[in-house]
């Protein structure tokens, strides 16, 4: 797995300015475990995350290790690691025909959920939906995706920093947010996307998320949110989107762990929470577009 991630700051009179950028290289095993990282800029103490397994593990050690990069790219970037490796065994679906039918066996055993369950791990797996069969395991077959095109805008060259090409089973998590103020207010737009190249050479998503907050400056808090389910795989996740209300007041610096706190289980959606989270990032982004 790779990522990079940068800032970008528009000044008033429309120039570019990258104000920091990151990238990592990591290699797992099959159960999301670090084998091996590299992180650019640096970190002294990068290696120790070897050998943590994804999910809440890896953000533990990841605060306990590396905690003084939060609100930089490079937090952003490993933090992801997580909610990414979770998702990235999907693209088997689009380019192996029965893909799942040996899960459950060898290096190849499910390592999402507890242990492999998913029954109310979030709102699209509470008991009775639609996404788990009779006997509590994942319908795979039951997904819905779309197919959707370049997130590169050509009127808009520097929106994404340049993305590489993908071939053959390949995903890719994409996110943003673009950070500005009006009037008394900050708003914050935010788009997310989980996607994979597909053997007929188009792209298809399986998360799409777009996320609109108001944030009140003086006090870093929360003033009103709107989240939007753009594409989600079965028909119970946009459930999890009307209860982000919850979190209207509360202090964006601790939304990394409030969000869980708050949207936890069948409240909320994985990786609607990971967009969440990130707003944690919103006072160190804002320093710069509140200078007057």
């Amino acid at each position: 797995m790779t990522g990079r991630a940068r800032d970008l700051l528009t000044t008033s009179h429309g120039a570019a300015v990258e104000l920091a950028n990151a990238s990592f290289s990591i290699t797992a095993s099959t159960r999301r475990e670090i084998l091996e990282i590299v992180v650019d800029p640096p970190h002294p103490r990068s290696a120790e995350m070897v050998g943590v397994r994804a999910g809440g593990a890896s953000r533990e050690a990841l605060k306990a290790t590396m905690g003084d990069l939060r609100g930089t790219p490079q937090f952003q970037l490993l933090d992801d690691f997580a909610g990414a490796s979770l998702v990235a065994g999907w693209i088997w679906s689009e380019w192996v025909e029965n893909w799942q039918a040996d899960l459950g066996t060898g290096s190849k055993q499910p390592v999402a959920g507890r242990t492999g369950a998913m029954e109310n791990i979030c709102t699209g797996f509470a008991t009775g939906a639609s996404s788990l069969g009779e006997d509590g395991q994942v319908v795979h077959g039951s997904q819905s995706r779309t197919e959707v095109g370049p997130l590169e805008n050509p009127d808009d060259p520097q929106g994404w920093h340049e993305l590489a090409t993908q071939f053959g089973p390949q995903m890719r998590r994409a996110r943003r947010i673009d950070l500005f103020r009006d009037g008394v207010l900050l708003r914050a737009d935010i788009g997310f996307q989980d996607s994979g190249s597909s053997p007929s050479g188009t792209r298809t998503a399986i998360h799409e998320y777009r996320v609109h907050a108001e944030i009140d400056p003086n006090t870093m808090t929360l003033a009103s949110i709107q989240a939007l389910p753009l594409i989600l795989p079965f028909r119970e996740c946009p459930g999890a989107s009307i209860k982000v209300g919850r979190l209207v007041g509360q202090p964006l610096g601790e939304f990394r762990d409030s969000v869980l706190n708050t949207l936890p289980g069948t409240m909320g959606c994985t990786h609607l929470n990971d967009v969440l989270r990130a707003l944690a990032d919103v006072p160190t982004l804002s320093e710069k577009i509140l200078i007057t």
